[in-house]
């Protein structure tokens, strides 16, 4: 299939569309989390999920996880796979969020930088916000898996459908 023919099918302007949000959200989020490793900690600590330690080795990398993954989303590379391991970050975080907000802890998520203690109030406005994002995000991923092939990606040039190939060997005999 030619580019042009690609152009057309809105299947593929969809999963354009869908890594580039996905990824973006993911390498800011994570760049704005990675000048404070230490606020990242302690949005992560907030939650109350894991004990301490381990909250503190996720909040150290989770930045560099979001980043190294965005990246990846939006120059289209092993699409399918960080479109499941982005699906499956989302659904972390929703349940995360649902979390704290069934066992009535109000905090800000750390989402985009410092998380931590707040208001009761403006926590359960936010929550349901967050939770509704991280949904639209995780349809993102959820749609990068079951896609076809990846548009304008690093894996069109680098992995061509099985039928490409073989339509190249045919031409040369």
């Amino acid at each position: 299939m030619s580019f042009s023919a690609d152009a057309r099918e809105w299947k593929n302007w969809v999963s354009l569309v869908a890594r580039l949000v996905l990824g973006t959200v993911l390498v800011v989020a994570g760049a704005l989390k990675v000048g404070n490793l230490n606020g990242s900690v302690h949005a992560t600590a907030a939650y109350q999920l894991i004990p301490y330690e381990a909250a503190r080795i996720v909040g150290f990398i989770l930045p560099f996880a979001e980043i190294a993954l965005g990246i990846m989303l939006i120059i289209g590379f092993f699409t399918r796979a960080m479109g499941l391991f982005g699906a499956l970050m989302m659904l972390a975080f929703i349940i995360a969020i649902a979390s704290v907000w069934a066992r009535g802890i109000a905090i800000d998520c750390g989402c985009f930088g410092d998380g931590g203690p707040i208001d009761w109030e403006t926590a359960s406005k936010n929550y349901p916000i967050r939770i509704a994002e991280d949904i639209g995000l995780l349809a993102c991923g959820v749609w990068l898996i079951v896609a076809k092939k990846p548009f304008l990606a690093v894996d069109s040039w680098l992995f061509p459908p099985v039928e490409e190939i073989l339509a190249r060997q045919d031409r040369r005999r």
